[in-house]
C-alpha cells in the first residue's frame, strides 16, 4: 500500500477556479463510471460502468437543458471539483475510452481518487484563506501542493493511494479552521441553539427565529429546512444535506466549506448570496418561482 507524505515539495499552484467541472474536456466519466437507480432525482437506472443513454458520440449530454423536467435533477447537482478533465486530459492524454476501450476501468478508477483529492483540495483553500493564524494557512499551503502532487502520479499509484488516511490528516486542519472562524461569531454563545450540533437532523426544521453564526453543523440534515432571509456567517456546513433547503434571501457568502453540488440541491433565488468563487448551477437563478409549503 503507497503511504504518501503529504508534506512534500512545492507543487504547481491550484486555485479554486482549477477545481470546476469542465464537460468539454472530459470524457462524460461521472455519466458512465458512476450508477443510479430510478428516483426523484433519476428517471430511470443505470448500471455503474455503462454510458448513459443520453450521451453522444461526442461525449456530450443530449438532453442537458432540460434535465430536471425529463427527471434527472441528480445530474444538475453533481460536480467532479474538476477530476473529469484532470483525469480526461492529463492522465490520459486526451485519448477516450472509445479509442482504447482497455483503459475504462482504470480512467474511471483514477477519476473516484482524483475526485476525492480536489475536493479535499477545495476545502483546504477556503481553510487557508479563513484561519487567522499563519502557520495553519502554511500547513494548508502544503497540504494543498501536495495533493496536487498526488494528482499528477500514474494511474497504478493513485489506485493505491490510502483516501482514509489521506482524509484523517486533512481533517484536522478543517476542524481547527472552523473552531477558529466559528469562535469569532461568538459559537459558544450559550444563545446558541442546543440542537445546533454536528449530524443534527434539522430535516423540515423552521430555523430562521434561531441564532445560526457560527453553528457546527457539519453533517447535518437539513433537507427542506426552511433558512429564508437567515444569516450563515461562520456556519461549517462540510457535508451537510441541503436537498430542498429554502435559502431565498439567506446570506451564506461567509457559510464555511460550502460547495457548488449543495447549493444546488437548494432552493435559492437572485437575492440568496453565497461564497466568492462557489460556482451555482443556472438552474438555481430559475427558482425565483418557487414558494415554500408555508406560504
Amino acid at each position: 500500500m503507497l503511504t504518501p507524505s503529504l508534506h512534500s515539495s512545492p507543487s504547481p499552484i491550484v486555485r479554486r477556479s482549477d477545481l470546476r467541472g469542465d464537460c468539454s474536456r472530459c470524457f462524460a466519466l461521472c455519466c458512465t463510471a458512476f450508477g443510479f437507480t430510478r428516483s426523484s432525482d433519476f428517471a430511470e437506472d443505470k448500471l455503474a460502468g455503462s454510458p448513459c443513454r443520453h450521451l453522444d458520440a461526442r461525449f456530450s449530454c443530449t438532453i442537458h437543458e432540460t434535465l430536471p423536467s425529463r427527471g434527472f435533477r441528480g445530474c444538475t447537482v453533481f460536480d467532479c471539483f474538476g477530476a473529469g478533465q484532470a483525469v480526461s486530459q492529463r492522465l490520459f492524454a486526451g485519448v477516450s475510452r472509445q479509442d482504447r476501450s482497455e483503459t475504462c476501468d482504470r480512467m474511471f478508477s483514477a477519476f473516484a481518487v482524483v475526485k476525492e483529492l480536489h475536493e479535499m483540495m477545495w476545502h483546504l483553500l477556503e481553510a487557508q484563506e479563513r484561519t487567522y493564524d499563519p502557520e495553519t494557512a502554511d500547513t494548508a499551503r502544503e497540504l494543498v501542493a501536495s495533493l496536487v502532487s498526488l494528482t499528477r502520479r500514474r494511474v497504478g499509484e493513485l489506485e493505491s493511494l490510502d483516501i482514509g488516511d489521506i482524509r484523517a490528516r486533512v481533517r484536522p486542519v478543517l476542524m481547527e479552521v472552523s473552531a477558529e472562524v466559528r469562535a469569532s461569531y461568538f459559537a459558544d454563545d450559550e444563545r446558541m441553539h442546543p440542537d445546533l450540533v454536528p449530524g443534527a437532523d434539522l430535516a423540515g426544521t423552521d430555523l430562521r427565529a434561531h441564532r445560526l453564526c457560527g453553528a457546527d453543523l457539519r453533517g447535518a440534515v437539513l433537507i427542506g429546512a426552511d433558512l429564508r432571509g437567515c444569516d450563515l456567517a461562520g456556519v461549517d456546513l462540510l457535508g451537510a444535506d441541503l436537498r430542498g433547503a429554502w435559502v431565498e434571501d439567506a446570506d451564506l457568502s461567509l457559510a464555511l466549506y460550502l460547495t457548488g453540488p449543495q447549493l444546488a440541491a437548494a432552493h435559492g433565488n437572485r437575492r440568496t448570496r453565497v461564497p466568492t468563487g462557489v460556482p451555482v448551477p443556472q438552474i438555481r437563478v430559475d427558482l425565483t418561482a418557487d414558494r415554500h409549503p408555508s406560504d
